[in-house]
């Protein structure tokens, strides 16, 4: 017998074909600054600098996570490519950056066309929505490596931002209020305490009583995008600091943006958690500072301003239909 590359579990054809689907998704996502289609070996971006006087390029990276085995067990994938662009998309937005484009890894242990085109489908969706460009990616078949059912998934998003509008924290002085801002359950952080706990007592098809949807369905809840938001209480809103809740939770991620010799003071009774991470702690008999450390408790946005614009931000927020809440202050 001769061997070949598809007896050694990759199919070439295969991977042409969801290329091909890609393509389509991909394009449908470009704009005038987008210079190269999906396969050549490189992502060409035209850069408008007539729009700004110094701009900086801002860059995030990452993945999903073990939130993977839910939509594996679900057989569900198009929400998870949401949840890397939204997350992406956080991460700069914080930093008051406008995304340009995302590109994306996949690596699967046996490529299957309907999930690879499903899981750009989200992609696709989220940059339409948060108005980036699908511009490039790798599919990668690595059988062996990943298990024949299961796949990977990272991404990478660049933005703009003009260098003197860079939020960063620096000007956060004594007295400033921290506003949040709700979640949409977990996001992408957690997963691996959540499944622990919650599989040694319910399936993900189970319906909880304290849960408006079934287990499962629950915790595949899309990451939310900021952008949104963040833009339109920068435009009118001295915000002196952004934080996007994710692994840390809201002290962990939020100090990061704290200047030397202040601290952060959080309210935690300014709010109620969702049912879900009740369920989580309930069922796992976990201390409340492990789920403070593990989790955002519903909060997945926090914004850093001066007390005397608190009201301002709170009016904008509602206005997109956002649950604002004060919950805390800078000492």
């Amino acid at each position: 017998m001769n061997e070949n590359y598809e007896s050694a579990g990759v199919n070439i054809s295969a991977g042409d074909e969801a290329i091909e689907k890609i393509k389509i998704l991909a394009e449908a996502t470009f704009n005038k600054n987008v210079l190269s289609n999906i396969g050549h070996f490189g992502a060409f971006y035209e850069l408008d600098t007539s729009k700004y006087k110094n701009p900086v390029l801002v860059s995030s990276v990452d993945g999903i996570g073990t939130k993977l085995k839910i939509a594996f067990a679900l057989n569900k994938h198009n929400t998870i490519g949401e949840d890397l662009v939204n997350h992406c998309v956080n991460d700069i937005a914080v930093c008051g950056a406008e995304p340009l484009y995302f590109l994306n890894y996949m690596g699967f242990g046996k490529l299957d066309i309907s999930v690879s085109t499903s899981i750009v489908e989200g992609f696709a969706k989220a940059c339409s929505e948060n108005n980036c460009a699908l511009i490039g990616g790798e599919t990668a078949e690595m059988p062996g490596f990943y298990q024949t059912d299961e796949y990977d998934i990272a991404g990478t998003i660049v933005g703009v931002v003009e260098k003197n509008n860079i939020i960063n924290g620096s000007k956060i002085s004594k007295g400033d209020v921290v506003i949040g801002f709700n979640s949409n359950g977990l996001h992408t952080n957690g997963y691996s305490l959540a499944r622990k706990v919650l599989l040694d007592k319910f399936d993900f098809n189970a319906k909880v009583e304290s849960l408006n949807l079934p287990l499962g369905e629950e915790l595949l809840k899309t990451h939310k995008s900021y952008l949104k938001l963040i833009k339109t209480l920068i435009e009118s809103v001295d915000v002196k600091g952004f934080s996007h809740i994710t692994g840390g939770g809201i002290e962990g991620n939020t100090k990061r943006i704290i200047p030397d010799g202040l601290k952060l003071k959080i309210n935690w009774r300014s709010w109620e958690a969702p049912a879900i991470f009740k369920l989580i702690q309930e069922t796992g008999n976990i201390d409340s500072a492990e789920m403070r450390k593990v989790f955002n408790l519903g909060i997945g946005l926090a914004a850093v301003i001066p007390r005397e614009q608190e009201e301002l931000a709170l009016q904008l927020a509602l206005e997109l239909s956002e649950q604002p809440l004060i919950i805390g202050e800078i000492e």
